[in-house]
């Protein structure tokens, strides 16, 4: 069965932000299914916009900053 989007449900979801960009630690339903964490990191390109980038390691302050957020997502599974 191919992925529908209008099948995943997000549950959660809040963003830190930086001067390079922001992280985004939401939760997601798919079909009903167990929820699930997902952490997103999005960088600011030349213009200003965000594009989607592997999150790869993280400085100690972006886990310091999204530490919260992910124990908010613990309470919404």
């Amino acid at each position: 069965m191919p992925y529908d989007t209008s099948l995943d449900k997000e549950v959660f979801a809040k963003s830190s932000e930086n001067d390079d960009g922001k992280i985004t630690v939401s939760v997601h339903s798919y079909n009903n299914g167990p929820k699930k964490l997902q952490i997103v990191r999005e960088n600011k390109d030349q213009e200003g916009g965000l594009r989607f980038v592997k999150l790869g390691r993280m400085t100690k302050d972006e886990i310091q900053a999204i530490l919260p957020l992910i124990q908010e997502a613990l309470s919404n599974m």
